[in-house]
């Protein structure tokens, strides 16, 4: 059962937009709705309780902490798009471990775009960063410094090797970052699809605990690598 399919036959849209544009308005209006809790009357102090305002609120300062480590000082500059793909892809995993509402990861097209999406970003940033001195990040380690003229110049003997290498490795991210996520994802919902078939009481939710934690787990890792990679692209070659 697939009510995005059968939504998609009456749109003449494929099922995986309609599932990725409902994780947005998902995220969207729990971004109202902490925006309201915080700017009205004692917004400074937390809710009473457990509130979609104090989860965002916790995950948010981790992924901050996490991104001044990972990142460095500029961290607020990339932070919302670390967090933005950290939360649809957290979104959508849940969304999965519904039964009639899949969410947009467990389709190839929608993980692969998010992994070409973290790509193009951490690389825009080191171009922005370095120049095209950031072809260096491609060319190995210097060996030695020669100075001409007055200028210091990093010879690198075994770029030619490195380029080769590091080129291929890195574009091969693409693929780690897309495929981790989907086959993780298949995987999980799998199992709590074939527990629900075949014993629909206690054992399914089991298995939709732990597929809580694979969600939490995947869409972390995947910011977690973004962050990595940004901050590796923000380093200066040596």
């Amino acid at each position: 059962m697939n009510l995005f399919e059968d939504l998609a036959h009456v749109v003449h849209i494929p099922w995986v937009y309609l599932s990725a544009i409902f994780a947005a308005v998902v995220l969207m209006m729990a971004g109202l709705s902490v925006r309201r809790a915080a700017t009205g009357d004692g917004g400074v102090l937390p809710d009473e309780g457990v509130s979609i305002r104090n989860i965002v609120e916790v995950v948010i300062e981790a992924l901050g902490d996490l991104g001044e480590t990972t990142i460095g000082e500029s961290w607020r500059n990339y932070f919302p798009v670390v967090g933005s793909i950290f939360f649809f892809v957290l979104v959508s995993n849940v969304m999965s471990l519904i039964p009639g509402i899949p969410g947009s990861t467990g389709d190839v097209n929608v993980t692969f775009a998010w992994a070409i999406i973290s790509f193009a970003v951490y690389n825009f940033v080191g171009i922005k960063q370095h120049g095209w001195k950031y072809i260096y990040q491609f060319m190995g380690p210097a060996i030695m410094n020669m100075e001409i003229g007055g200028k210091h110049y990093h010879v690198r003997l075994l770029a030619p090797v490195f380029l080769i290498l590091e080129i291929p490795l890195h574009f091969a991210r693409i693929l780690t970052l897309g495929i981790r996520l989907l086959a993780n994802m298949f995987a999980d919902h799998t199992v709590v699809l074939v527990w629900l078939g075949l014993v629909p009481i206690a054992v399914p939710a089991i298995f939709m605990g732990l597929g809580l934690l694979v969600s939490f787990l995947q869409a972390f890792v995947f910011a977690l690598l973004t962050m990595i990679y940004i901050g590796q692209a923000l380093e200066e070659p040596h």
